[in-house]
């Protein structure tokens, strides 16, 4: 991916992070919050994709269940 195009596609996945803040914010604020679950879901893919982009890399957790 070109600079440029990362660049661009960084900057757009920050905006959408900050209105996301912005929402729970007022969502929490009215007391109308979604489960934590499902805002975490969409903070970790949010997340990966820009650590993807910016070419950091996180340590993986370990996985949630037992084989």
């Amino acid at each position: 991916m070109s600079t440029s195009k990362r660049e661009e596609v960084s900057s757009h996945l920050r905006y959408i992070r900050q209105e996301l803040r912005d929402m729970h914010q007022m969502l929490n604020e009215d007391g109308l919050l979604p489960e934590i679950s499902e805002l975490k879901e969409v903070h970790a893919s949010l997340d990966a994709l820009y650590q993807l982009l910016a070419g950091k890399t996180k340590k993986k957790p370990k996985p949630e269940f037992d084989d």
